[in-house]
């Protein structure tokens, strides 16, 4: 193996893409981040290199510990990156987002105005 892989092969190889083509289009969206950086899909990643995917709003840090370009076993891509991502906050502690019933229609003004309550954006009207 050389010392160095593209950045979208090589996330398409530890299984943090399902396909390349998704991997590169996140790069191409700016979603993926070597080393604080913007990367190209063509970005060659070495080990030790830090990594920040953003993935459904979420971003996962991961430490390159070997470049793999081929997909490889399970056990093996987990070898080969190190994940540096914090633990989600419990759900105690985030944000309840009311739902609303599908079909109910837009919602009243007196319902607006509850939900504007309860995301605390209290209105001076």
């Amino acid at each position: 193996m050389t010392g160095t892989a593209r950045v979208d092969a090589w996330l398409w190889a530890v299984r943090v893409y399902k396909t390349r083509s998704a991997a590169t289009t996140a790069c191409r969206a700016g979603h993926v981040r070597v080393n604080g950086e913007r990367a190209k899909a063509a970005q060659p990643v070495r080990p030790g290199d830090e990594l920040r995917v953003r993935i459904s709003g979420f971003d996962r840090i991961l430490v390159v510990k070997q470049p793999i370009t081929k997909r490889v076993g399970a056990a093996v891509a987990a070898e080969a990156v190190e994940d540096k991502t914090p633990p989600p906050p419990p759900r105690e502690l985030t944000a309840f987002v009311p739902v609303r019933d599908r079909g109910a229609g837009r919602p009243t003004k007196r319902e607006r105005r509850e939900i504007d309550r309860l995301r605390g954006r209290e209105s001076d009207d």
